[in-house]
């Protein structure tokens, strides 16, 4: 059935602004979303220009001016994408969720607890929908995995390991010009999390959901190897899960050699399963005692939930950019079913503000753990 495209604004995600522009790609690939407002930048001369460049019909110098304008027009907005720096989330959102516009923000949820804890009074109360970018959860083979924990394929988990290493902080690349590593290395900007906000925050996501477990307790140890860089740069994570099981999470932006070296592997009573981000397509899973098998995407023994959000033949490498699509993709089966008046498809899934709440309060325990000298917290 042919479905017009969803109006979207986008606040932030002006010239230089690279999640900005990873946005705008996801938004279109399918055809579901058609970027026609925006507010990219908190300077109103660079927000004009870069609305201009990118052929964005209405520019707006701010999120609230814009957020009024677009409720007010028959043909306004009828979905945001909020890009911006974390301390700029929560007073976007809650400007159009106010006003029954959808909201897809980018990930941690906000800055601060605060923030957040207001964010979602609004959201609960709001007609609207909320949905976060936790882009890592819409890759095939992370849907294809989750299945699999869930049918019991690997028996009841015992460990869950995840880590994200990168090396872009190794050196003082905030004092180096770098815009992206000056707002995340910044506490007023970025929050209280470094490291941990930036790809922790990926990585605990991505292990609670395709394990399906609720970490009980943790217990942090952040470190800050940068000279004077006042947020973590590393994380060591110990958790603890409801049921029993263990698991260990490290986030590090001071691992030379490491791009984007998000990993998962979890480990039941009866099998292991095994995935890269880096080589997305292909899944480890291995029975005890039996020869490893290896599932690619779209391939044999692949189950509808990876082949739903699969678009081209097996062989044929997908990645980031169509794992980030896939989000925008279920953000849009969700708004057109709410619009009817329905409830999303079956199988619609995507992070929610449920899902930011608890990367919250994931960025806070493990703060406090690490300032008691990596106590146990409960999240």
């Amino acid at each position: 059935m042919f479905h017009a495209p969803i109006r979207l604004g986008m606040v932030g995600g002006g010239a230089g602004a690279f999640i900005g522009a990873v946005h705008r790609i996801a938004a279109r690939l399918d055809g579901a979303f058609d970027l026609v407002a925006g507010a990219l930048s908190s300077t109103p001369e660079k927000a004009r220009a870069s609305a201009e460049a990118l052929g964005i019909p209405r520019a707006y110098d701010d999120f609230a001016t814009m957020a009024r304008a677009e409720a007010e027009r028959a043909d306004g907005i009828e979905a945001v994408a909020i890009v911006t720096p974390n301390h700029m989330h929560a007073a976007p959102a809650i400007a159009f969720l106010e006003r029954g516009i959808h909201v897809i923000c980018d990930k941690p949820l906000t800055a601060t607890m605060e923030e957040a804890t207001a964010l979602a009074d609004v959201a609960r109360r709001s007609n609207a929908l909320f949905v976060l970018t936790h882009n890592y959860t819409g890759y095939p083979m992370v849907r294809q995995a989750r299945a699999m924990v869930a049918s019991g394929a690997l028996g009841r988990i015992r460990l869950v390991q995840v880590e994200y290493a990168q090396e872009w902080l190794t050196g003082p690349a905030e004092a180096q010009g770098s815009k992206q590593a000056e707002w995340r290395t910044d506490p007023a900007r970025s929050g209280a999390g470094g490291a941990l906000g930036d790809i922790g925050t990926h990585a605990y996501n991505l292990a609670c959901f395709v394990s399906g477990l609720t970490p009980e307790a943790l217990a942090a140890d952040l470190s800050s190897f940068g000279p004077g860089r006042a947020l973590d740069d590393n994380a060591h994570v110990l958790l603890r899960f409801a049921g029993g099981a263990r698991g260990m999470l490290w986030a590090s932006q001071v691992a030379p050699g490491s791009e984007n070296g998000l990993r998962l592997r979890l480990y039941g009573e009866t099998g292991g399963l095994d995935w890269a981000q880096e080589d997305p397509n292909r899944l480890w899973f291995t029975r005890f005692g039996e020869p490893k098998q290896l599932l690619t995407r779209n391939g044999a023994g692949v189950g509808s939930e990876a082949t739903r959000v699969s678009r081209i033949p097996p062989g044929h490498p997908e990645g980031y950019l169509e794992a980030f699509a896939n989000i925008y993709a279920e953000a849009a089966r969700a708004i057109r079913a709410h619009q009817a008046g329905e409830g999303p498809p079956p199988g619609t899934t995507y992070p929610t503000l449920e899902d930011g709440l608890a990367g919250m309060r994931f960025i806070a325990a493990c703060v406090e753990s690490s300032r008691r000298d990596a106590a146990w917290v409960t999240p």
